[in-house]
């Protein structure tokens, strides 16, 4: 039987979800994994610098894959491959072979993610009004739970290793029970659109906003168990609250990002969620003690939510180049401050503190805030 529009609705929402907790599983063992390798902090800036570098370095590759093949396959493929290497870097018992893991990693992670940015684009035009928020939405929950699941398991002295493990295993089955439901097909190039193309000034302005908003939503997925381990100086079974804080907000955001649009705005909303990106750092900087850093923390994830989800959607509906070239474009500029965010918080932190790094990050924020007010 041919999938209803909600059918696909639900699937593509499943595969946001299952992106959401692989990479939130990752995230919130990454103090265990500076720990088991005995990584100082400038050191762990440069290994985590091994993800982005995959991730951007496959966006051409993925754009390209969606506008031959279709999403559909490439979903498939991503998200096989990411909940495949996700043990590997449990397994990685040096610094050469946890940086090989995350370039893979990071390489799976974004076929899947270009995949179903593209998907969702689908779905809106099914449903005639603005859902991104919502998937993205699904994926900040997935991996709220995720990171919760990891707090539980440190305080279980679960090793990393066995729980990428089980979550890999759990991965695979739900990918082939939700792929026959994804969008068979995705929407068809804007008549005499080339294949590919140079993005355009609005393209561009959509890919410094993601950047501006990414590198802040990196600092949170990547430092913000070391900052509540070393400034904060949290109890070991605490060290992942601030992570589990901000995707839960984050996720709360997200679900609610559609609705404030609507009635406040693009230019308002993207404007508010600066701000609050901004205050939430400094907060985090100015009172590290658990509680004022958590709340600071919870209001960075409700800045992010619904910057990257706007974007995504507005690059989708790009009159100018193919969908999934489109959001390769933007994602493209956008995940270059998840490269430059990793290695700039552990240099700064190495010849001055995490406290320092963190109140630097805060001016995207403010850069968010500024050019929400350019975007139509």
């Amino acid at each position: 039987m041919t999938p209803t529009p909600q059918q696909h609705r639900w699937a593509v929402a499943a595969a946001f979800a299952v992106q959401g907790l692989c990479f939130a599983t990752w995230a919130s063992r990454i103090p265990a994994v500076q720990h088991q390798l005995g990584l100082s902090a400038a050191a762990l800036g440069g290994v985590l610098l091994a993800l982005p570098v995959g991730s951007v370095g496959t966006l051409p590759l993925a754009g390209w894959l969606v506008s031959r093949f279709g999403s559909r396959r490439v979903v498939v493929l991503g998200m096989g491959l990411y909940a495949l290497v996700l043990p590997l870097l449990g397994l990685a018992a040096t610094v050469p072979q946890l940086l090989a893991a995350l370039v893979l990693f990071g390489m799976a992670g974004e076929l899947s993610n270009i995949g179903i940015n593209t998907q969702a684009v689908g779905v809106e035009a099914l449903y005639g009004r603005s859902i991104m928020a919502t998937f993205h939405g699904l994926w900040s929950l997935a991996g709220f739970a995720g990171a919760g699941l990891g707090v539980l398991l440190v305080g279980q002295h679960v090793g990393p290793l066995y729980h990428f493990l089980g979550v890999g295993a759990l991965l695979l089955p739900a990918l082939l029970l939700l792929a026959p439901r994804l969008l068979p097909t995705d929407a068809p190039r804007p008549a005499g659109t080339p294949l590919l193309a140079l993005p355009d000034r609005s393209l561009l302005l959509l890919g410094v906003l993601a950047f501006c908003s990414l590198l802040c939503e990196g600092t949170m997925f990547d430092w913000s168990g070391v900052y509540f381990r070393q400034v904060v100086r949290a109890p070991e079974a605490w060290v992942g609250l601030g992570f589990a804080a901000f995707m839960a907000l984050m996720a709360t955001g997200r679900f609610v990002a559609d609705w404030f649009t609507d009635r406040y705005g693009r230019r308002r909303t993207l404007v508010l969620s600066g701000l609050l990106e901004a205050g939430g750092l400094l907060l985090a900087v100015a009172f590290p003690t658990l509680w004022a850093a958590t709340l600071g923390f919870m209001l960075v994830g409700l800045g992010t939510a619904a910057v990257v989800p706007l974007v995504y959607g507005a690059a989708g509906r790009s009159t100018t180049m193919p969908a999934g070239m489109a959001l390769a474009a933007v994602t493209t500029v956008g995940f270059v401050g998840f490269l430059l965010g990793p290695p700039l918080i552990g240099f700064v932190a190495a010849v001055s503190s995490l406290r320092v790094s963190f109140a630097l990050i805060a001016a995207m924020g403010l850069a968010v805030a500024a050019l929400g007010r350019r975007v139509v």
